[in-house]
């Protein structure tokens, strides 16, 4: 094990101020806000109730539900988006070795409350609470040896040098094999649970797979007797595993982090081309956070910047990089292939545009109730996806172009069904489709995508 450089944060420390089916709890793919995107490390409780005052008045009624605070509620001082990979990170802990919220970000944390009135908050106005946790236990827990609640082990006797995380460097991996590791997994869900924590983003459990420590957090939640919904990160993830996942999960990661360049969206499609046959209710394949909004408030993980040659500080508290056509298009293919939506983008600071795209009731309803979806042709740069409506006698067609050129196609409704009884609507702009030379000809914008529904007249 790496030798660690010891930071006192207990909160109580933190002085700094087998598996079986996972519970049925996302019928639909899950919608809501991710704190990542748009504060990474340095989110608050000022920022997350903002969020949740945001969704509740303008979003809530369209589906959004989640408000989901990523990595850095449990990181104590000097910790930073662009920094937060060195080694022995400040984090804090109660005296179970359990991450607990830093006071300065979350003062309602005080008294040993943990995120427990924010979450009432939350809930209070109709929503659901989300958390992200790493795979292991704190470097801190094993340096002092800290007790496993509920068993007679501590940190030390379930704690491995092996299979550390690659790229973060607080937590050591729990040994599944050792007596303790499973109470630990279970102590540290019965907290959250009491928080009343709604939804679990557990990190580093896909690439590579942890088959072990999923099913000891998703063992751990059945336990609790919360519901809550278990999303594993990040990709990619092998098809391999996907019985495994579904017994497991309620939602994986398919990509890595995804981010505002093009690129990103033209190699999610290859992703959703290979999981298409994969979703089925209550078990999601999640193509990750929407980049729209304003973004990288706090600074950058560099990702991106490394992603498209620029510099990290260029890349800071800016609002979305792709252009109007390609937030179409990765909408679009998120509804078809009916990944799970976080939005990334800070809530209060939406522009016209994400908005009008985050509220159309249509679209939406694509990624919400749609069945059979699948691509039907990929050609000339363009992919063609079609569903169908689970109540109504509606289909879907979606059309994606990767080029950087326009295309000009017909729908292929003679695919999908008698042409003559169907009256075709763009989705996106909520006007009927008029037949020329009795075929419905679209042109696509490079990088653009077009949505319609063909239903009975």
């Amino acid at each position: 094990m790496k030798k660690h450089t010891f930071y006192l944060t207990i909160s109580l420390i933190c002085l700094s101020t087998s598996a079986q089916n996972i519970e049925p709890l996302a019928d639909s793919p899950p919608m809501g806000w991710n704190s990542w995107d748009c504060f990474g490390m340095d989110v608050t409780e000022v920022q997350v109730k903002a969020a949740a005052d945001y969704m509740a008045k303008h979003l809530k009624q369209f589906g959004w539900e989640y408000i989901v605070i990523d990595m850095g509620w449990n990181f104590g001082e000097g910790l930073s988006t662009s920094n937060f990979r060195i080694w022995s990170p400040p984090q804090c802990i109660d005296p179970y070795g359990r991450l607990i919220p830093n006071l300065n970000k979350f003062p309602s944390s005080s008294d040993g409350n943990g995120l427990k009135i924010l979450a009432e908050y939350i809930h209070s106005k109709g929503l659901k609470l989300g958390i992200h946790i790493m795979r292991g236990i704190p470097w801190q827990a094993v340096k002092m040896n800290t007790a496993i609640k509920g068993s007679k082990y501590r940190a030390k006797d379930i704690a491995t040098d092996t299979d550390a995380c690659n790229w973060f460097h607080g937590l050591v991996t729990v040994d599944m094999t050792k007596p303790g590791s499973q109470e630990y997994y279970e102590s540290l869900i019965d907290l959250y649970a009491e928080w009343g924590v709604d939804y679990i983003k557990a990190d580093d459990m896909l690439n590579k797979y942890h088959k072990e420590e999923i099913e000891a957090v998703s063992s751990a939640i059945r336990k609790s007797g919360r519901p809550i919904v278990l999303s594993l990160s990040a990709g990619p993830v092998s098809i391999n595993q996907i019985d495994h996942l579904k017994m497991n999960a309620n939602l994986w990661r398919i990509s890595g982090d995804m981010w505002d360049d093009w690129s990103y969206i033209a190699e999610s499609l290859e992703l959703c081309r290979k999981w298409q046959n994969y979703s089925i209710p209550d078990h999601w394949a999640d193509c990750d956070i929407l980049p729209l909004g304003r973004l990288r408030i706090n600074g950058t993980d560099g990702l991106l910047a490394k992603r498209i040659g620029q510099l990290p500080e260029n890349t800071i508290n800016e609002y979305s990089r792709l252009t109007d056509d390609e937030k179409y298009a990765l909408i679009t293919l998120w509804s078809i292939f009916r990944s799970p939506l976080m939005i990334g983008g800070n809530l209060t600071e939406l522009d016209q545009l994400t908005l009008k795209l985050l509220t159309n009731r249509e679209v939406l309803s694509v990624n919400q109730n749609s069945i059979n979806n699948r691509e039907i042709s990929f050609k000339d740069s363009l992919s063609i996806w079609t569903a169908d409506d689970k109540i109504n006698r509606m289909k879907y067609i979606a059309v994606i172009n990767i080029s950087n050129t326009a295309r000009n196609f017909v729908l292929p409704i003679e695919k999908v069904e008698n042409n003559e009884k169907y009256k075709v609507t763009d989705l996106w702009s909520n006007n009927e489709i008029d037949k020329i030379d009795s075929k419905y000809r679209i042109t696509i914008p490079p990088h653009g995508a077009g949505l319609y529904s063909a239903g009975v007249k």
